[in-house]
Protein backbone atom coordinates (compact mmCIF):
# COMPACT_ATOMS: atom_id res chain seq x y z
CA UNK A 1 0.00 0.00 0.00
CA UNK A 2 1.82 3.02 -1.00
CA UNK A 3 1.47 5.70 2.37
CA UNK A 4 -0.57 8.53 2.50
CA UNK A 5 1.78 11.89 1.04
CA UNK A 6 0.17 14.07 3.56
CA UNK A 7 1.80 11.94 6.23
CA UNK A 8 3.14 13.69 9.20
CA UNK A 9 5.40 10.60 10.15
CA UNK A 10 7.85 13.09 10.64
CA UNK A 11 7.24 16.62 11.12
CA UNK A 12 8.60 19.97 9.71
CA UNK A 13 10.20 20.56 12.42
CA UNK A 14 12.02 17.68 12.72
CA UNK A 15 12.41 17.55 9.68
CA UNK A 16 14.32 20.71 9.78
CA UNK A 17 16.76 19.19 12.70
CA UNK A 18 17.86 16.59 9.69
CA UNK A 19 21.57 16.54 9.14
CA UNK A 20 22.28 17.77 5.73
CA UNK A 21 23.06 15.05 3.11
CA UNK A 22 25.83 16.08 0.96
CA UNK A 23 26.09 14.57 -2.63
CA UNK A 24 29.55 12.78 -2.35
CA UNK A 25 32.36 14.00 -4.73
CA UNK A 26 34.96 11.93 -5.77
CA UNK A 27 38.44 13.30 -4.95
CA UNK A 28 39.43 16.21 -6.47
CA UNK A 29 43.15 14.45 -7.43
CA UNK A 30 41.54 11.65 -8.63
CA UNK A 31 38.47 13.21 -10.80
CA UNK A 32 41.00 15.41 -12.53
CA UNK A 33 43.07 13.02 -13.82
CA UNK A 34 40.21 11.31 -15.83
CA UNK A 35 36.91 12.43 -17.57
CA UNK A 36 34.63 10.71 -15.41
CA UNK A 37 31.70 11.97 -13.91
CA UNK A 38 32.54 14.03 -10.69
CA UNK A 39 30.38 12.69 -8.28
CA UNK A 40 30.21 9.52 -6.42
CA UNK A 41 27.47 7.19 -7.48
CA UNK A 42 24.24 7.53 -5.24
CA UNK A 43 22.94 4.87 -3.29
CA UNK A 44 18.69 4.02 -2.67
CA UNK A 45 19.83 4.71 1.49
CA UNK A 46 21.81 8.19 0.63
CA UNK A 47 18.71 9.05 -1.81
CA UNK A 48 16.58 8.40 1.14
CA UNK A 49 17.60 10.25 3.65
CA UNK A 50 18.84 13.38 1.47
CA UNK A 51 15.04 12.98 0.45
CA UNK A 52 13.65 12.85 4.21
CA UNK A 53 14.79 16.25 4.61
CA UNK A 54 12.28 18.13 1.92
CA UNK A 55 9.86 19.76 4.44
CA UNK A 56 6.97 19.39 1.89
CA UNK A 57 6.36 23.00 1.93
CA UNK A 58 2.89 24.17 1.26
CA UNK A 59 3.82 26.93 -1.12
CA UNK A 60 6.47 24.45 -3.15
CA UNK A 61 8.82 27.81 -3.96
CA UNK A 62 11.39 24.76 -5.57
CA UNK A 63 8.81 23.99 -8.32
CA UNK A 64 8.15 27.82 -9.15
CA UNK A 65 11.57 28.33 -9.59
CA UNK A 66 12.18 25.15 -11.50
CA UNK A 67 11.73 26.34 -15.51
CA UNK A 68 9.98 23.04 -16.69
CA UNK A 69 7.66 23.01 -13.04
CA UNK A 70 8.62 19.64 -11.83
CA UNK A 71 6.39 18.11 -9.22
CA UNK A 72 9.61 18.40 -6.95
CA UNK A 73 8.29 17.89 -3.15
CA UNK A 74 5.77 14.56 -4.77
CA UNK A 75 9.00 13.18 -6.26
CA UNK A 76 10.82 13.12 -2.99
CA UNK A 77 8.06 12.12 -0.51
CA UNK A 78 8.64 9.17 -2.85
CA UNK A 79 11.99 9.04 -2.93
CA UNK A 80 11.84 8.88 1.06
CA UNK A 81 9.74 6.05 1.19
CA UNK A 82 11.77 3.92 -1.13
CA UNK A 83 9.39 4.74 -4.13
CA UNK A 84 12.14 5.37 -7.18
CA UNK A 85 10.50 4.47 -9.92
CA UNK A 86 7.01 6.39 -8.99
CA UNK A 87 9.66 9.47 -8.60
CA UNK A 88 11.24 8.77 -12.03
CA UNK A 89 7.97 9.15 -13.21
CA UNK A 90 6.54 12.16 -11.54
CA UNK A 91 10.00 14.18 -12.80
CA UNK A 92 9.91 12.50 -16.06
CA UNK A 93 6.17 13.83 -16.68
CA UNK A 94 7.54 17.28 -17.00
CA UNK A 95 11.57 17.25 -17.55
CA UNK A 96 12.26 14.39 -20.25
CA UNK A 97 15.72 14.72 -19.99
CA UNK A 98 15.65 14.67 -16.00
CA UNK A 99 18.95 12.60 -16.06
CA UNK A 100 20.46 15.16 -18.06
CA UNK A 101 19.15 17.97 -16.27
CA UNK A 102 19.52 16.61 -12.81
CA UNK A 103 23.32 16.48 -13.94
CA UNK A 104 23.95 19.71 -15.59
CA UNK A 105 21.16 22.07 -14.65
CA UNK A 106 22.64 24.90 -11.97
CA UNK A 107 20.28 23.89 -9.20
CA UNK A 108 21.39 26.56 -7.15
CA UNK A 109 20.39 29.54 -8.56
CA UNK A 110 17.07 27.51 -9.32
CA UNK A 111 15.19 24.73 -7.58
CA UNK A 112 17.82 24.44 -5.10
CA UNK A 113 18.72 27.96 -4.46
CA UNK A 114 14.73 28.18 -3.17
CA UNK A 115 15.17 25.68 -0.58
CA UNK A 116 14.09 26.89 2.66
CA UNK A 117 17.51 25.57 4.42
CA UNK A 118 19.55 28.12 1.87
CA UNK A 119 17.75 31.33 3.92
CA UNK A 120 19.09 29.26 7.13
CA UNK A 121 22.14 29.25 5.82
CA UNK A 122 22.45 25.36 5.67
CA UNK A 123 23.03 23.07 2.80
CA UNK A 124 19.66 22.97 0.51
CA UNK A 125 18.18 19.39 -0.58
CA UNK A 126 20.22 18.03 -3.16
CA UNK A 127 17.53 18.04 -6.02
CA UNK A 128 19.34 17.75 -8.85
CA UNK A 129 21.14 14.86 -7.99
CA UNK A 130 17.94 12.87 -6.65
CA UNK A 131 16.80 13.63 -9.94
CA UNK A 132 19.41 12.43 -11.49
CA UNK A 133 19.58 9.35 -9.46
CA UNK A 134 15.82 8.19 -10.00
CA UNK A 135 15.95 9.03 -13.96
CA UNK A 136 19.01 6.87 -13.99
CA UNK A 137 17.42 4.06 -11.98
CA UNK A 138 13.99 3.87 -14.20
CA UNK A 139 16.51 3.56 -16.92
CA UNK A 140 18.43 0.41 -15.75
CA UNK A 141 15.34 -1.09 -15.04
CA UNK A 142 14.48 -0.51 -18.38
CA UNK A 143 11.43 1.28 -20.08
CA UNK A 144 9.11 0.84 -23.44
CA UNK A 145 7.14 3.23 -25.54
CA UNK A 146 3.82 2.14 -23.81
CA UNK A 147 2.55 1.22 -27.30
CA UNK A 148 2.47 2.98 -30.94
CA UNK A 149 0.60 5.65 -30.87
CA UNK A 150 -2.34 5.65 -33.45
CA UNK A 151 -0.59 7.93 -36.22
CA UNK A 152 -2.42 11.32 -37.03
CA UNK A 153 -1.23 11.32 -40.71
CA UNK A 154 0.75 14.49 -40.10
CA UNK A 155 4.37 15.16 -40.69
CA UNK A 156 6.92 17.39 -38.51
CA UNK A 157 10.15 18.35 -39.51
CA UNK A 158 12.65 19.21 -36.34
CA UNK A 159 15.40 21.51 -37.57
CA UNK A 160 18.45 21.13 -34.60
CA UNK A 161 19.34 18.21 -32.72
CA UNK A 162 20.13 20.26 -29.11
CA UNK A 163 18.05 19.28 -26.19
CA UNK A 164 14.22 21.82 -27.22
CA UNK A 165 14.24 19.48 -30.64
CA UNK A 166 15.16 16.42 -28.38
CA UNK A 167 12.27 17.32 -26.65
CA UNK A 168 9.72 18.27 -28.60
CA UNK A 169 10.53 15.10 -31.27
CA UNK A 170 9.34 12.56 -28.32
CA UNK A 171 6.63 14.60 -27.22
CA UNK A 172 5.13 14.84 -31.69
CA UNK A 173 6.06 11.32 -31.73
CA UNK A 174 4.36 10.02 -28.92
CA UNK A 175 1.31 11.78 -30.10
CA UNK A 176 1.55 10.09 -33.35
CA UNK A 177 2.93 12.36 -35.88
CA UNK A 178 5.52 11.53 -38.01
CA UNK A 179 8.65 13.42 -37.18
CA UNK A 180 11.87 13.70 -38.95
CA UNK A 181 14.70 15.75 -37.02
CA UNK A 182 17.55 17.13 -39.25
CA UNK A 183 20.45 18.13 -37.71
CA UNK A 184 23.95 19.67 -38.80
CA UNK A 185 26.43 17.29 -36.96
CA UNK A 186 27.29 13.94 -37.88
CA UNK A 187 25.24 12.83 -34.76
CA UNK A 188 22.06 14.49 -32.73
CA UNK A 189 22.56 15.77 -29.42
CA UNK A 190 23.82 18.96 -30.44
CA UNK A 191 25.68 20.76 -26.92
CA UNK A 192 24.73 17.39 -25.01
CA UNK A 193 27.10 15.19 -26.85
CA UNK A 194 29.22 17.59 -28.40
CA UNK A 195 29.77 20.77 -26.03
CA UNK A 196 29.49 19.45 -22.70
CA UNK A 197 32.54 17.87 -21.28
CA UNK A 198 32.60 13.91 -19.98
CA UNK A 199 33.07 14.90 -16.55
CA UNK A 200 29.49 17.12 -16.32
CA UNK A 201 27.70 14.46 -18.69
CA UNK A 202 28.51 11.58 -20.34
CA UNK A 203 27.62 11.72 -24.08
CA UNK A 204 25.65 8.23 -23.38
CA UNK A 205 22.80 10.44 -21.77
CA UNK A 206 22.39 12.22 -25.30
CA UNK A 207 22.86 8.60 -27.25
CA UNK A 208 20.27 6.92 -25.29
CA UNK A 209 17.84 9.59 -25.80
CA UNK A 210 18.67 9.48 -29.67
CA UNK A 211 17.58 5.50 -29.35
CA UNK A 212 14.62 5.94 -27.23
CA UNK A 213 13.29 8.34 -29.94
CA UNK A 214 13.90 5.96 -32.75
CA UNK A 215 12.06 3.64 -30.81
CA UNK A 216 9.12 5.62 -30.84
CA UNK A 217 9.59 5.96 -34.99
CA UNK A 218 11.40 9.54 -35.21
CA UNK A 219 13.36 9.59 -38.30
CA UNK A 220 17.26 11.17 -38.36
CA UNK A 221 19.02 13.53 -41.25
CA UNK A 222 22.34 14.06 -39.95
CA UNK A 223 24.81 16.00 -41.60
CA UNK A 224 22.18 17.99 -42.87
CA UNK A 225 23.02 22.02 -42.57
CA UNK A 226 19.07 23.42 -43.17
CA UNK A 227 19.20 27.04 -44.20
CA UNK A 228 21.64 26.43 -46.92
CA UNK A 229 20.76 23.17 -48.65
CA UNK A 230 18.18 22.27 -48.04
CA UNK A 231 16.26 25.56 -47.45
CA UNK A 232 13.32 25.56 -44.99
CA UNK A 233 11.06 26.19 -47.70
CA UNK A 234 12.38 23.28 -49.34
CA UNK A 235 10.99 21.22 -46.77
CA UNK A 236 7.56 23.04 -46.67
CA UNK A 237 7.36 21.46 -50.46
CA UNK A 238 8.48 18.15 -49.22
CA UNK A 239 5.10 18.20 -47.53
CA UNK A 240 5.45 18.69 -43.74
CA UNK A 241 2.57 20.19 -42.41
CA UNK A 242 4.61 22.34 -39.47
CA UNK A 243 8.70 22.78 -38.84
CA UNK A 244 9.98 23.27 -35.44
CA UNK A 245 13.38 25.60 -35.28
CA UNK A 246 15.40 24.52 -33.00
CA UNK A 247 19.07 25.58 -34.36
CA UNK A 248 20.77 26.51 -31.22
CA UNK A 249 22.74 30.23 -30.66
CA UNK A 250 26.32 28.60 -31.13
CA UNK A 251 28.19 31.52 -33.13
CA UNK A 252 30.60 31.79 -30.53
CA UNK A 253 31.95 35.61 -30.06
CA UNK A 254 35.40 36.28 -31.44
CA UNK A 255 38.71 37.29 -29.03
CA UNK A 256 39.09 41.06 -30.51
CA UNK A 257 42.89 41.68 -29.39
CA UNK A 258 46.22 41.54 -30.92
CA UNK A 259 47.93 37.84 -31.67
CA UNK A 260 44.15 36.48 -31.54
CA UNK A 261 44.86 34.49 -34.92
CA UNK A 262 48.47 32.85 -33.02
CA UNK A 263 48.60 28.54 -32.96
CA UNK A 264 47.65 28.15 -29.42
CA UNK A 265 44.83 30.36 -29.45
CA UNK A 266 41.58 28.37 -29.46
CA UNK A 267 38.11 29.19 -28.70
CA UNK A 268 35.71 27.30 -26.49
CA UNK A 269 34.00 24.91 -29.04
CA UNK A 270 36.62 23.92 -30.53
CA UNK A 271 39.17 23.13 -27.79
CA UNK A 272 36.01 20.95 -25.76
CA UNK A 273 34.88 19.22 -29.07
CA UNK A 274 38.91 17.58 -29.36
CA UNK A 275 39.16 17.27 -25.90
CA UNK A 276 35.84 15.70 -24.93
CA UNK A 277 33.86 14.40 -28.33
CA UNK A 278 34.57 11.22 -29.98
CA UNK A 279 36.98 11.84 -32.48
CA UNK A 280 35.42 9.41 -35.03
CA UNK A 281 32.06 10.90 -35.34
CA UNK A 282 33.90 14.48 -35.35
CA UNK A 283 34.42 16.80 -38.68
CA UNK A 284 37.86 16.76 -39.99
CA UNK A 285 40.35 18.32 -38.91
CA UNK A 286 38.74 18.05 -35.22
CA UNK A 287 39.48 14.92 -34.43
CA UNK A 288 42.92 15.36 -32.97
CA UNK A 289 43.26 15.85 -29.01
CA UNK A 290 44.52 19.39 -28.44
CA UNK A 291 48.23 19.77 -26.51
CA UNK A 292 48.35 22.85 -24.34
CA UNK A 293 51.46 22.27 -22.47
CA UNK A 294 52.12 23.54 -18.33
CA UNK A 295 50.50 27.20 -18.48
CA UNK A 296 46.84 27.41 -19.85
CA UNK A 297 45.03 30.71 -19.60
CA UNK A 298 41.03 31.17 -20.17
CA UNK A 299 39.80 34.01 -20.60
CA UNK A 300 35.64 34.56 -19.97
CA UNK A 301 33.60 33.70 -16.90
CA UNK A 302 30.25 31.36 -17.73
CA UNK A 303 29.71 27.83 -17.40
CA UNK A 304 32.08 27.41 -20.98
CA UNK A 305 35.16 28.84 -19.36
CA UNK A 306 34.65 26.19 -16.01
CA UNK A 307 34.59 23.50 -18.71
CA UNK A 308 37.33 24.71 -20.33
CA UNK A 309 39.59 25.27 -17.15
CA UNK A 310 38.80 21.73 -16.13
CA UNK A 311 38.89 20.14 -19.57
CA UNK A 312 42.55 21.71 -19.21
CA UNK A 313 43.19 20.26 -16.03
CA UNK A 314 42.70 16.95 -17.24
CA UNK A 315 45.08 17.34 -20.35
CA UNK A 316 48.06 18.16 -18.25
CA UNK A 317 48.08 21.32 -17.55
CA UNK A 318 49.84 21.76 -13.86
CA UNK A 319 48.77 26.17 -13.63
CA UNK A 320 45.25 26.96 -15.46
CA UNK A 321 44.17 30.01 -14.80
CA UNK A 322 40.85 32.02 -15.45
CA UNK A 323 41.05 35.45 -16.58
CA UNK A 324 37.42 37.63 -15.60
CA UNK A 325 37.19 41.45 -15.94
CA UNK A 326 34.89 41.70 -12.93
CA UNK A 327 34.94 40.05 -9.51
CA UNK A 328 33.51 37.09 -8.31
CA UNK A 329 30.43 38.16 -7.70
CA UNK A 330 29.54 39.01 -10.69
CA UNK A 331 30.66 36.12 -12.43
CA UNK A 332 27.98 34.34 -14.12
CA UNK A 333 28.92 30.69 -13.66
CA UNK A 334 27.15 27.51 -11.79
CA UNK A 335 28.68 28.52 -8.49
CA UNK A 336 28.89 25.02 -7.96
CA UNK A 337 30.95 24.09 -11.14
CA UNK A 338 33.82 26.89 -9.63
CA UNK A 339 33.81 25.32 -6.29
CA UNK A 340 34.61 22.20 -8.75
CA UNK A 341 37.55 24.02 -10.54
CA UNK A 342 39.07 25.22 -7.57
CA UNK A 343 38.97 22.05 -5.99
CA UNK A 344 40.70 20.09 -8.94
CA UNK A 345 43.63 23.14 -9.17
CA UNK A 346 42.23 25.86 -10.85
CA UNK A 347 43.29 29.37 -10.19
CA UNK A 348 41.08 32.90 -10.85
CA UNK A 349 42.41 35.97 -11.45
CA UNK A 350 39.78 38.47 -10.87
CA UNK A 351 39.46 42.04 -12.03
CA UNK A 352 41.82 41.52 -14.83
CA UNK A 353 41.75 41.25 -18.62
CA UNK A 354 44.24 39.84 -21.16
CA UNK A 355 44.90 42.81 -23.94
CA UNK A 356 47.38 41.00 -26.23
CA UNK A 357 48.88 37.89 -26.74
CA UNK A 358 52.65 37.44 -28.03
CA UNK A 359 54.22 34.86 -30.40
CA UNK A 360 57.47 33.06 -30.15
CA UNK A 361 58.50 34.28 -33.37
CA UNK A 362 57.03 31.36 -35.10
CA UNK A 363 53.84 31.98 -34.77
CA UNK A 364 53.47 30.32 -31.35
CA UNK A 365 51.57 31.66 -28.39
CA UNK A 366 54.12 32.34 -25.46
CA UNK A 367 52.53 35.04 -23.66
CA UNK A 368 49.71 37.51 -22.84
CA UNK A 369 49.72 41.38 -21.98
CA UNK A 370 47.41 41.45 -18.89
CA UNK A 371 45.86 44.57 -17.16
CA UNK A 372 43.79 45.16 -13.92
CA UNK A 373 40.28 46.24 -13.95
CA UNK A 374 38.15 48.31 -12.01
CA UNK A 375 34.22 48.37 -11.74
CA UNK A 376 32.48 52.11 -13.22
CA UNK A 377 29.24 52.83 -13.61
CA UNK A 378 26.77 50.43 -15.07
CA UNK A 379 26.60 49.55 -18.74
CA UNK A 380 23.32 49.18 -20.78
CA UNK A 381 22.71 45.55 -19.31
CA UNK A 382 22.62 47.49 -16.08
CA UNK A 383 26.17 45.80 -14.77
CA UNK A 384 29.06 47.67 -13.99
CA UNK A 385 31.13 48.28 -16.56
CA UNK A 386 34.79 47.21 -16.02
CA UNK A 387 37.95 49.43 -17.57
CA UNK A 388 41.07 49.49 -17.78
CA UNK A 389 43.90 50.08 -14.64
CA UNK A 390 45.96 52.51 -16.08
CA UNK A 391 49.87 51.49 -15.44
CA UNK A 392 49.13 48.05 -14.67
CA UNK A 393 49.68 46.17 -17.45
CA UNK A 394 52.04 43.03 -16.87
CA UNK A 395 53.13 40.08 -19.20
CA UNK A 396 52.63 36.56 -17.79
CA UNK A 397 53.74 33.35 -19.48
CA UNK A 398 51.26 31.25 -21.32
CA UNK A 399 51.00 27.52 -23.42
CA UNK A 400 47.79 27.96 -24.73
CA UNK A 401 45.09 30.39 -24.29
CA UNK A 402 41.23 29.53 -24.52
CA UNK A 403 38.32 32.42 -25.11
CA UNK A 404 35.64 31.36 -23.47
CA UNK A 405 33.22 34.69 -24.50
CA UNK A 406 29.68 33.67 -25.28
CA UNK A 407 27.53 32.83 -27.93
CA UNK A 408 25.02 34.20 -29.94
CA UNK A 409 22.46 33.32 -32.54
CA UNK A 410 23.30 32.32 -36.34
CA UNK A 411 21.94 35.54 -38.03
CA UNK A 412 22.15 33.78 -41.72
CA UNK A 413 19.92 31.01 -40.33
CA UNK A 414 17.24 33.36 -39.74
CA UNK A 415 17.86 35.13 -42.98
CA UNK A 416 17.02 32.47 -45.37
CA UNK A 417 13.49 32.42 -44.21
CA UNK A 418 11.45 35.02 -46.19
CA UNK A 419 8.99 36.06 -43.87
CA UNK A 420 10.39 35.16 -40.59
CA UNK A 421 10.76 37.73 -38.07
CA UNK A 422 13.66 38.09 -35.69
CA UNK A 423 15.21 40.38 -32.80
CA UNK A 424 18.13 42.52 -33.44
CA UNK A 425 20.61 40.34 -32.09
CA UNK A 426 19.43 37.36 -34.49
CA UNK A 427 17.04 35.37 -32.34
CA UNK A 428 13.99 34.33 -34.14
CA UNK A 429 11.19 36.46 -32.66
CA UNK A 430 7.93 33.98 -31.30
CA UNK A 431 4.42 34.22 -29.54
CA UNK A 432 5.96 33.29 -25.83
CA UNK A 433 3.34 31.66 -25.04
CA UNK A 434 3.38 28.96 -27.84
CA UNK A 435 6.57 29.51 -29.30
CA UNK A 436 5.01 30.36 -32.71
CA UNK A 437 6.52 32.27 -35.43
CA UNK A 438 5.54 35.11 -38.22
CA UNK A 439 5.22 32.24 -40.48
CA UNK A 440 2.31 30.27 -40.21
CA UNK A 441 3.26 26.33 -38.83
CA UNK A 442 7.00 27.25 -38.25
CA UNK A 443 7.59 26.89 -34.73
CA UNK A 444 10.87 27.57 -32.85
CA UNK A 445 12.30 27.39 -29.73
CA UNK A 446 15.47 27.46 -27.32
CA UNK A 447 18.71 29.09 -27.37
CA UNK A 448 17.56 30.15 -31.36
CA UNK A 449 15.24 32.40 -29.43
CA UNK A 450 16.73 32.99 -26.25
CA UNK A 451 19.98 33.45 -26.47
CA UNK A 452 22.61 31.54 -25.06
CA UNK A 453 20.92 30.13 -21.63
CA UNK A 454 19.96 26.78 -19.62
CA UNK A 455 19.30 23.51 -20.92
CA UNK A 456 16.42 23.37 -18.43
CA UNK A 457 15.27 26.42 -20.60
CA UNK A 458 15.41 24.45 -24.24
CA UNK A 459 13.67 21.51 -22.66
CA UNK A 460 10.48 24.16 -21.61
CA UNK A 461 10.59 25.78 -24.90
CA UNK A 462 10.69 22.74 -26.97
CA UNK A 463 7.59 21.19 -24.63
CA UNK A 464 5.69 24.28 -24.96
CA UNK A 465 6.54 24.69 -28.98
CA UNK A 466 5.78 20.48 -29.78
CA UNK A 467 2.11 21.10 -27.44
CA UNK A 468 1.21 23.63 -29.51
CA UNK A 469 2.65 22.28 -33.22
CA UNK A 470 0.29 19.15 -31.91
CA UNK A 471 -3.25 21.85 -31.15
CA UNK A 472 -2.01 23.35 -34.80
CA UNK A 473 -1.94 20.02 -36.45
CA UNK A 474 -5.08 18.89 -34.83
CA UNK A 475 -7.01 22.03 -36.20
CA UNK A 476 -6.41 20.30 -39.54
CA UNK A 477 -4.03 23.41 -41.17
CA UNK A 478 -0.64 23.00 -43.04
CA UNK A 479 3.04 24.72 -43.06
CA UNK A 480 1.45 26.32 -45.94
CA UNK A 481 -1.65 27.99 -44.45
Amino acid sequence: MIPNPNSKAIRRRERLNLPAVEPPRRPSRERAADFGEAWEPITPEWARAAARRCIQCPSAPCVRACPVGNDIPYALWHLEHGLIDDAARIFGRTNPMAAICGRICPQTELCEGACPYMRQGRPPVPIGRLEAFAADWIERQGTSAGGDPRSTGRSVAVIGGGPAGLVAAEILARRGHAVTLFDAWPAPGGLLRFGIPRFKLDPAHARKRTEWLRRIGVRFETGVRVGRSPSVDDLVDRGFDALFLAVGAAVPRPLEIEGADLEGVLGATEFLLRANADPRILPAGLGERPEVGSRVAVIGGGDTAMDCIRTAIRLGAREAVCWYRRSEAEMPGNPRDRSLAREEGARFAWLSVPIRVHGDGAGRVRAMTVADTRLAAPDASGRRRPELVPGSERIVEVDTVIHALGYRPDRSFARSIPGLETEDDGRIRIDPGTGATSRPGIFAGGDAVLGPALVVDAVAGGRRAAEAIHAFLSGGRSVAA
